[in-house]
């Protein structure tokens, strides 16, 4: 099952030339999960070769204004379009009190959403996966979101299962979901005759805004990706700590230790243009990688290697995606949109996942 990162937005606190605020689209098969929805979201994925989906999530990480300020506005263009399909929107205590206020800006809706308050500790129990929440360090009411795939079924070995006396067909599909099938010589054959150890899933963390923690540490451990925001480089540690940010040294000190695959650097000031950013943290995580806008991670099933980043992979392709050569000047004529930092491998290939499917739970406020 494909499983990608698109990212809508990478900039901190306000929008630049090239980046705008937080904005992360999720895709798992069919599926679409929106982590964050910073102003001009909305936007970004008409520029995108997604479109403006007819989401059915949105997870909000905290409640300041670039990490949600784009929602209200996306919703009213849903209801203009005729949208039916039910919105659910999660985020920390807060989330009920933030809507009593928001909601004379969108309005009438053509469609039920349902707010649903999320606390450190909180599950959110799928079909193969799970979104846990943990706390992160950003002000009293913020969460992150941890996606966590289960366990897979071993390798089947066709082999051993017909040498077991299994014939080719429906009766293969059963042992690897896990039941016991009826040999030809009537004899039972259980599924760890034929299968490997379980495989690992894929696991995704995601802090939003916050400083240093130890809670992110436990949460991250033995991640494939782990995005951290690195609002400041390290000569801005103080400043950091005063707002409750991390820097990229921080990041990269807390991938380390968590053991993960990849680090992702967003949420960066604006005096940044990312490369400085990623080169500090390689000195301590070299696995660090700085997206632009509509760069995308694709992360494969552990068996079939390292997530990778595809730089300007969600970029339409009439617009060209900045070249990766430098891109550190505000003189630099290039076009915005796409190519992740000079030192990150070549990327390419297609986009991933299918068109969205399902709908999510009706109702209001709860």
């Amino acid at each position: 099952m494909d499983l990608d990162l698109v990212f809508l937005g990478t900039s901190g606190s306000v929008p630049t030339a090239r980046r705008a605020p937080s904005g992360l689209l999720v895709r798992r098969g069919g599926e679409r999960l929106l982590f964050d929805c910073g102003e001009g979201t909305q936007r970004q994925l008409l520029r995108s070769t997604i479109g403006l989906v007819e989401l059915p999530e949105v997870f909000l990480t905290h409640y300041h204004a670039d990490h949600y300020l784009g929602l209200p506005g996306m919703m009213k263009t849903f209801a203009l379009r005729g949208r039916e399909v039910p919105l659910t929107i999660y985020g920390p205590p807060g989330l009920v009190d933030l809507f009593s206020a928001l909601q004379r800006i969108f309005g009438k809706l053509t469609y039920a959403y349902d707010l649903v308050e999320l606390r450190p500790g909180d599950a959110l129990e799928r079909d193969g996966y799970r979104i846990g929440v943990f706390r992160v360090h950003h002000g009293h009411s913020s969460n992150g979101y941890a996606l966590v795939e289960a366990p897979r079924a071993g390798e089947f070995n066709m082999d051993a299962a017909t040498a077991l006396g299994v014939p080719i067909g429906p009766l293969f599909g059963a042992l690897q979901r896990g039941e016991t099938v009826t040999g030809a010589d009537g004899s039972p054959v259980r599924p760890e005759q034929v299968l490997g150890p379980p495989r690992p899933g894929r696991k995704i963390v995601l802090t939003g805004d916050t400083r240093p923690a130890r809670s992110v540490v436990d949460a991250a451990s033995g991640a494939d990706v782990l995005l951290h925001e690195a609002t400041f480089a390290g000569e801005e540690r103080e400043r950091a700590a005063e707002t409750g940010h991390s820097t990229a040294l921080d990041a990269a000190a807390l991938a380390r230790e968590a053991g993960v695959k990849m680090l992702v650097l967003t949420h960066l000031s604006n005096r940044y243009f990312g490369p400085e950013i990623a080169r500090e943290a390689r000195t301590v995580f070299p696995e660090t990688f700085v997206p632009r806008d509509f760069d995308m991670i694709d992360v494969p099933f552990p068996e079939r290697g390292a997530p990778r980043l595809v730089k300007g992979g969600a970029l339409e392709r009439r617009e060209e995606a900045e070249p990766s050569g430098h891109g550190a000047s505000r003189t630099d004529p290039r076009p915005d949109g796409g190519g992740g930092d000079p030192g990150d491998p070549r990327g390419g290939g297609d986009t991933l996942g299918a068109a969205v499917r399902g709908r999510a739970p009706s109702g209001r406020a709860r």
